[in-house]
This record gives C-alpha cells, sequence and structure tokens, in this order.
C-alpha cells in the first residue's frame, strides 16, 4: 500500500511537469526588437544635464541602446525641455528619437510637436536639440502657430522656448488681425 501511494506520488509529480509552461508575455513593444541592441529598456527616462542644470528630461515607451550605450534610439517620445533657470520651457513629442550622449544631441522623427509653455506649437517633422548651445534646430518643413498667427519654412534654428528663431528658406507668415495706433 506504501508502494502505491509512492507510485501514485510520482505519478502526479510526472504529469504535472509535462504541462506546456505558459511563454510570458512581452507586450506589444518587444515586437521587432532589435538583437543587436547592447540593452532594451522599457518605459525609460534620462535626465539631460548640462553642467549640472538639467536641460531636459526624456521619455519613452522602447528605448535600445547601442555603441557602449552611448547612443539611445527611442519609440513613442515626450520631452520636456527646461530654461537656464530651472524653469519648464516647452514639451515636446515624437514618433522616434535619437539621443547621442557622447554629443549631447538628441534628435526627433516622425510626427514632431513642440509646445511652449505660453501656448506656441510647433510641428515638423525632424527636430535636432544641442544641449551644449541649448538650441533647436530642423532643415524640414515645419508650422509655428500662436494666438492667431502662423509661421512656416523648411528650416529654422531657435531656442527651445523659441523666443528667438531664424527660419532658413521659404518663409511665409500669416497675422490675425492688427490694431493700428489711433483706432
Amino acid at each position: 500500500m506504501r508502494k502505491s501511494a509512492i507510485l501514485l506520488g510520482a505519478l502526479a509529480i510526472a504529469v504535472g511537469a509535462c504541462k506546456k509552461v505558459p511563454t510570458p508575455k512581452t507586450g506589444a513593444a518587444a515586437k521587432g526588437i532589435d538583437p543587436a541592441a547592447d540593452q532594451v529598456v522599457f518605459g525609460s527616462r534620462t535626465l539631460v544635464t548640462d553642467r549640472g542644470l538639467m536641460r531636459a528630461e526624456v521619455n519613452s515607451d522602447t528605448s535600445l541602446f547601442y555603441d557602449d550605450n552611448t547612443r539611445m534610439e527611442m519609440r513613442n517620445v515626450f520631452a520636456i525641455f527646461f530654461n537656464s533657470s530651472g524653469s519648464k520651457d516647452a514639451v515636446m513629442t515624437s514618433r522616434s528619437g535619437r539621443y547621442l550622449t557622447r554629443d549631447g544631441v538628441l534628435e526627433a522623427r516622425g510626427h514632431v510637436v513642440i509646445t511652449t509653455v505660453d501656448g506656441r506649437k510647433l510641428t515638423t517633422e525632424e527636430i535636432r536639440f544641442d544641449q551644449r548651445v541649448n538650441q533647436i534646430a530642423s532643415d524640414s518643413p515645419f508650422v509655428l502657430t500662436e494666438d492667431g498667427r502662423e509661421a512656416s519654412g523648411v528650416g529654422f534654428v531657435s531656442d527651445p522656448d523659441m523666443n528667438n528663431i531664424r527660419i532658413l528658406k521659404g518663409s511665409r507668415g500669416k497675422v490675425g488681425s492688427l490694431r493700428l495706433p489711433g483706432n
């Protein structure tokens, strides 16, 4: 009787071990991950600093690290830019991005939208932020809107808050109603 109980217990363990173990779910973001990446991070957050001053906080759904972790390729990017006093300047969203840690350069691609704290909005397909000079630039077509006014062109150079913008070519603008002195 004792032998049959031990045999029955061993048989139950063997049957249990034969069950197929479900594959862990890695989420939709894991599809298409480059196996050559040094590291993959889901839900990443990176702080971009310059001499102890935070210039940007960059978040992404997925970040792939390459070249000894000096190049980040990101998907679904959300960044917050800060001015020299540490106040929030603007926020940026894009479908993808690249951050080169050696150069301090953040590139955003695919429906890039930058919105400043005072409501100005810039849309383009590609933009580059250089933290060393605290400057954004693009050579792609763009549209900048604010309070019923609009400026557009191909390529620009500006500070992240878009106070000082230089349009490189094809500049056009549209203004809302103008108030003339004495009227």
